[in-house]
């Protein structure tokens, strides 16, 4: 053969190699970016749906409910946690993903978006099918990764009044999960929280009204379908009205049928009508709806397949809470993986972070085998998974494009609204007149002259104390307020305590009090999900109440200059209860960077007090309450303000 059509017909041949493997990969979707739209099920992907399950053994299909949890940061392709991750998937078939980050203690160590979605796709490269991903997203993005754009607690959207800031909230944490590689958020709580002692809901929750919760829940679910996201109704049938910790222990909802009628369920069945995509089923007993003793709500049919999706009519997917939880686990200690039967024979379609993944997937897969669990009950929620799938495009393509991360991820318009929620959310509920807006005149010497680096030594006075009450001084609780204050006043005395510290603190503490003109008494009192507290009598509690040592500090301040102090609640509005000294209370309904700054602001008379309670605090104040402030940064004085 000629030497010239010989190099042609070489390149044609490889090109025709390089096209049938590109058509291969692109049939896979493993090295396509995947793009954010609308979340629609189209005939090409039903038809995909039903192709890929005809396909599937019984193993695959069993594998599909399993969701499993990966703690996003670094690791190289030899990691053995990134190989265990990469195998388990392969190994069990896995449906889908958990994204959170790793912890130490009480710290959340999180990585940057780049970080998170380079590791999503070598893991959706290394399944079958392609993988769902999902994430708690309660306050967006910011809650798992650093550089993203923050948002305040669900009970501060509530403080604002404005059912448009759950949209807006939405629709950005939908564009920046989609960006780095999770489809679907758990969220929006649908809780009703009507019980100040909750010791898990709390501030997670839109607040006390079911009206108002349903029409939070509805404007949330609108916001993220427009931003391409599928979202969870939680914690189904309700977990606001309790006082444990379903995590550590067996909660319980005592309302009657009436009671669950009027308060509870409303916010789901708003949530369903407005298109909700999945419904989280909370290890709660509800002896109204099931009376058999230690019969959860995820494993009770009578609760999941009777009233979620016969009477109120719920088509979508239905998911447990994670299946690790203690509220579940101890029931089934002795045969963990049963839990997962159990939930699935109810009429969950996929099973969450199970405690113990090759004993459930055993144990599932036994029940389908031996006719427990039939081959149409199982086909019918593998087909709901692969039809969610598919009305993302997960048929289609599967990949973050990380290139794109700059231009998707905390972009300045997105960052200001989530700073201008919580502005608007900053509640003032007492008020003696004399703290808020807070005047620090300047020294007598006038400013200090700006020193070279590494050669200033911050000066301190006692004109201004603020004592940050943080649950542990490790966490960042604190650290945006006091960088907050300082820009204000420069020699602000900034002092953090803890459990741990308060004691030994105390003198130093009320020695500075006693020197100051004002205080500023910052408490970090938030629901932290799992937070094992030592009971008195034995076992394990959880709590969102100040311990007996900081308590005490701060009895002791209230005692010394209740009239000089400003009490910042940033968190749980409810802790007033258990001080009924303070004369002058705040709350941000949240310890995001975001709600720190605005309670700055605020007490600075820098932008109107404008909240309102989303909630009734017993003794202080009702729901709707809040005293209204405009702008007085400039009603006399120095506010020594130093941007």
């Amino acid at each position: 053969m000629p030497r010239q059509p010989l190099i042609l017909f070489v390149l044609l041949a490889n090109l025709c190699s390089a096209t049938f493997c590109l058509a291969k990969d692109n049939d896979k979707g493993r090295d396509r970016y995947l793009q954010a739209r609308s979340i629609h099920l189209d005939k090409a992907g039903k038809k995909w749906a039903e192709k890929t399950l005809r396909k599937m053994s019984a193993e695959e299909k069993v594998g599909q409910l399993f969701s499993i949890s990966v703690r996003v940061q670094f690791f190289n392709e030899a990691d053995p946690i990134f190989m265990q991750m990469r195998d388990s998937i392969r190994k069990y078939h896995v449906g889908s993903l958990v994204m959170s980050v790793p912890v130490d203690g009480p710290v959340l160590l999180r990585s940057q978006p780049y970080v998170a979605a380079e590791l999503l796709n070598r893991l959706q490269k290394s399944s079958k099918l392609p993988l769902l991903v999902a994430a708690d997203f309660e306050r967006g993005v910011s809650m798992r990764l650093n550089g993203t754009t923050v948002f305040p607690h669900a009970m501060a959207f509530a403080a604002t009044g404005n059912a448009e800031n759950a949209e807006a909230f939405g629709r950005i944490s939908a564009f920046e999960a989609r960006a780095i590689g999770v489809h679907w958020n758990f969220f929006p709580d649908a809780d009703v929280n009507s019980n100040p002692a909750n010791p898990v809901i709390n501030i997670r929750s839109f607040g006390e009204d079911p009206k108002q919760v349903s029409d939070f829940v509805a404007s949330y679910i609108k916001g993220a379908h427009e931003g391409g996201m599928l979202v969870t109704a939680k914690h189904f049938p309700g977990h606001g009205d309790t006082a444990t910790d379903s995590h550590l222990g067996l909660a319980q909802i005592a309302g009657d049928r009436a009671r669950l009628n009027a308060v509870e369920l409303p916010p789901f069945a708003r949530a369903i009508a407005a298109g909700v995509d999945a419904v989280m089923v909370a290890h709660v007993t509800v002896p109204a709806l099931d009376s058999e003793p230690n019969r959860v709500a995820t494993t009770s049919r009578a609760i999941v397949t009777g009233l979620l999706k016969e009477d109120m009519g719920f088509k979508g997917v239905v998911v447990t809470d994670a299946l690790d939880m203690a509220g579940l686990t101890r029931i089934y200690a002795k045969d963990v993986g049963r839990a997962a039967v159990e939930s699935f024979k109810a009429g969950n379609d996929v099973l969450i972070i199970p405690a113990d993944l090759d004993a459930s997937f055993r144990s599932m897969l036994q029940a389908v085998h031996d006719g427990e669990i039939s081959r149409a009950r199982l086909d019918e929620s593998v087909r709901k998974i692969l039809e969610l799938k598919a009305s993302l495009g997960l048929n289609k393509a599967r990949l973050a494009d990380l290139s794109q991360l700059s231009n998707e991820i905390a972009k300045p318009g997105n960052v200001a609204i989530g700073q201008k929620i919580a502005d608007a959310a900053i509640t003032l509920v007492r008020d003696n007149q004399k703290v808020i807006p807070l005047r620090v005149s300047e020294r007598p010497n006038g400013t200090s002259e700006a020193a070279l680096p590494y050669q200033s030594l911050p000066e301190v006075s006692n004109r201004l104390v603020a004592v940050i009450f943080s649950d542990d001084l490790r966490t960042d609780s604190g650290r945006m307020l006091e960088r907050q204050i300082l820009a204000r006043v420069r020699d602000a005395h900034v002092i953090y305590v803890d459990s741990r510290s308060a004691v030994g603190m105390k003198t130093a503490v009320m020695q500075a009090i006693d020197g100051a003109d004002h205080v500023i008494a910052a408490l970090y009192v938030v629901p932290v999900a799992g937070r094992a507290i030592r009971a008195q009598g034995g076992g394990l509690t959880n709590s969102v109440s100040m311990d007996d040592s900081t308590g005490s500090l701060l009895n002791a301040i209230l005692d010394h200059a209740a009239d000089r102090t400003v009490v910042l609640a940033m968190g749980n509005p409810y802790v007033i209860q258990d001080f009924p000294a303070i004369q002058n209370y705040v709350c941000a309904f949240s310890n995001a960077t975001v709600s720190e700054t605005a309670a700055v602001r605020a007490i600075f008379g820098e932008i109107p007090l404008a909240g309102h309670l989303p909630v009734t605090i017993p003794g202080v104040a009702s729901r709707g309450g809040g005293l209204d402030r405009a702008i007085q940064i400039g009603a006399g004085g120095s506010n020594n303000v130093h941007p």
